[in-house]
């Protein structure tokens, strides 16, 4: 393989993918709200619980009353029982969020109930740190666990656990 200035790339680079990001055709972004971007792959170790952490650092909004942007960051974890969710169908998914209008509690069950859908994990949860607006910074979490295997006492654990970035803007 090639880049553009002429260079061959060794093939230990390619396997790593970093020469093909925004090769080929790139996908879409959405409009406005769209959860069918959404995609899944089957989860090769369903015997085994295994906590999947996502981390949307730059995850952007708009406020329902004012059209104006908000930013924060998603921290979705869960545990995936038959599936997992693709990443890439996942950034497409949350950057639909841009052009609509929710307010920041919403946005955090949105997720969780759009994942939930598409996923049926085992436990999932969504926690939003959205920037200070007005003086106050807003953390919603939101929290969900399947009766089977104990997992909606760790959900309910978990909501009333502290915020841990309690004091952080």
């Amino acid at each position: 393989m090639q880049t553009e200035q002429g260079k061959k790339v060794p093939a230990a680079r390619t396997r790593e993918g970093l020469t093909l990001l925004g090769a080929g055709p790139r996908a879409a972004a959405p409009a406005d709200y769209d959860p069918s971007v959404l995609e899944c792959f089957s989860n090769r170790h369903p015997e085994l619980d295994t906590m999947v952490t996502l981390r949307c650092p730059e995850f952007t909004t708009l406020c329902p009353v004012t059209g104006q942007p908000d930013f924060g960051e998603l921290a979705i974890r869960y545990v995936p029982a038959r599936k997992l969710v693709e990443s890439k169908s996942l950034k497409l998914y949350l950057f639909s969020f841009r052009n609509h209008g929710d307010f920041h509690e919403d946005v955090c069950n949105v997720v969780l109930k759009d994942l939930r859908a598409l996923l049926s994990p085992k436990y999932i949860e969504v926690r939003g740190r959205f920037r200070p607006r007005g003086g106050i910074a807003i953390h919603p979490f939101v929290a969900w666990g399947a009766a089977k295997g104990g997992w909606a006492a760790v959900a309910k654990k978990r909501l009333l656990e502290e915020d841990p970035d309690a004091g952080r803007s």
